[in-house]
């Protein structure tokens, strides 16, 4: 039903029928995204849960458009906001883009220069959107104000603060809910709020950046959105870069309004938080509610952000403060939880089974095929023997190829666990295959698996599948 939707429009804008039709990866909306190709056209398809939400989006990107601002063009839409289709801006998110930078805390010039356009394009956006723009289209709430703000705290409290066990007085935390939402609105502004401001909702195209996904913008004051953008959980920015960044972003600012520097840094540390624990409510939701991996796997990095933030203390709300300091020193938050504990599975297996599925869910790992080694099931006399067995592995040890072609595995399976460690992932997944996964594919799980519990603090998975063989090795605590 939705394809055939989606090619309606298509057919309508283009004159040709999609050829081709391919669901893009989900985001964390309800919102489903389709690429159709005709031989002459492609476009992005999008099928919208909430009409009303579609509707805020394809009225922006046309008042956008108008204006000059670098975001996609809407081609169709049905008369009943259900589906849309729009410009193609290809495939790479500035997300994926800085990916180099966010592992490695290490950005390079093109990465820097990316984010420094994007950033220095937010004022433009934040004013030229808001000339004309009639906020009224807005989704759910034409501004920012008391209610929004006290609604994404609640949200903060229920789905995560709650769902976390721990005590605490809620009148308390309501009082300086309040006093938080007071000086969020100390500055009126008739800005446009992107409000999801984000690496993930920008799209890079000819090295140039297109704003995505605003569709849950609104009025409000400009903070919030180099708040979004510069303590994003995953971005990982180290602090020379946020400063440069909020160094651009402030100079633009000004071709708009004067701008006291000191007022708006002291200002910007209310809505960094404010943020912050928007966030934590919808990793919350989404990972504890929704049991989406990705919003759980990003719990720990926007946690260490509020880590940060509470290293200088926040006078204004002292209950709200305390609160949070005891909430990034539970349990399930520090020691073993903090660094968990990396589980690799490592399985022997045969080719002509076929290669193992992956429990963990992460879409498996390293295959390394041990077939160009030589084979010890050649010969009778090694049938009633596997890998383990001294016989085999004399055979295999004596021209020394399974040696040097383990010493290649080690090289390139250990930087992978060193960064996984680093980056708090928790399953790495190796597999090795042979003819019938029982000499040379078993010799070289074993070996693997003994060689990762001495070198790291890992908890090792061995199975060796054909032989119906599984062994644990446990990580030193």
């Amino acid at each position: 039903m939705v394809t055939i939707e989606l090619n309606k429009l298509f057919q309508s804008y283009t004159g040709e029928t999609a050829e081709n039709i391919v669901e893009l990866p989900s985001s964390g909306s309800n919102r489903r995204y389709f690429r159709l190709k005709s031989r002459h056209f492609t476009v992005i398809g999008v099928s919208g849960t909430s009409p009303e939400e579609n509707r805020a989006f394809i009225y922006m990107a046309k008042h956008f458009k108008k204006k000059g601002l670098p975001v996609p063009e809407v081609y169709e839409y049905s008369d009943d906001w259900t589906y849309y289709i729009q410009e193609d801006l290809g495939n790479t998110l500035l997300f994926d883009a800085i990916e180099k930078g966010r592992k490695s805390s290490v950005f390079d010039e093109e990465e820097r220069s990316l984010l420094r356009k994007t950033i220095t394009l937010l004022p433009v956006l934040q004013f030229k959107g808001a000339d004309g723009l009639d906020f009224n289209y807005c989704y759910p709430l034409p501004e920012f104000n008391e209610r929004s703000i006290l609604w994404d705290l609640n949200y903060f409290k229920y789905c995560f603060l709650k769902a976390t066990g721990m005590e605490f007085q809620e009148n308390q935390l309501e009082d300086d809910f309040r006093k938080l939402a007071d000086v969020l609105l100390r500055n009126s502004s008739a800005t446009f709020m992107y409000r999801d401001f984000q690496s993930r909702n920008v799209m890079i195209k000819n090295k140039e950046p297109y704003f995505i996904d605003f569709q849950g913008g609104r009025k409000g004051p400009v903070y919030y959105d180099i708040a979004s953008f510069l303590w994003q959980a995953r971005a990982k920015y180290p602090e020379d870069l946020r400063e440069t960044l909020l160094n651009d972003y402030i100079q633009a600012l000004r071709t708009f309004i004067p701008v006291d520097e000191n007022y708006f840094r002291s200002q910007l540390k209310h809505f960094v938080l404010f943020r912050t624990l928007q966030v934590l409510g919808a990793y919350g939701f989404r990972g504890y509610f929704e049991k989406k991996p990705h919003f759980i796997q990003s719990v720990p990095f926007a946690l260490d952000n509020l880590r940060a933030l509470l290293k200088e203390e926040y006078p204004e709300y002292p209950y709200l403060y305390k609160t949070l300091k005891e909430l990034t020193l539970l349990k399930q938050f520090t020691g073993e939880s903090k660094r968990r504990i990396l589980e690799v599975s490592i399985c022997s297996f045969a080719y002509k089974k076929g290669i193992p599925n992956d429990a963990s869910g992460n879409g498996g790992g390293f295959v390394f095929d041990c077939r160009a080694i030589n084979n010890p099931g050649k010969y009778e006399r090694y049938n009633h023997f596997t890998g383990l067995d001294e016989p085999v592995i004399r055979f295999l040890e004596e021209d020394g190829e399974i040696t040097e072609f383990l010493e290649n595995v080690y090289h390139i399976v250990d930087a992978s666990v060193k960064r996984y460690i680093d980056r708090g992932f928790t399953n790495l997944m190796v597999c090795f295959g042979c003819t019938g996964g029982q000499h040379r594919s078993v010799y070289s799980a074993q070996h693997l698996a003994e060689y990762l519990h001495k070198k790291f603090n890992v908890k090792i998975n061995l199975v060796h599948r054909e032989q119906n063989i599984e062994q644990t090795f446990n990580p030193q605590i």
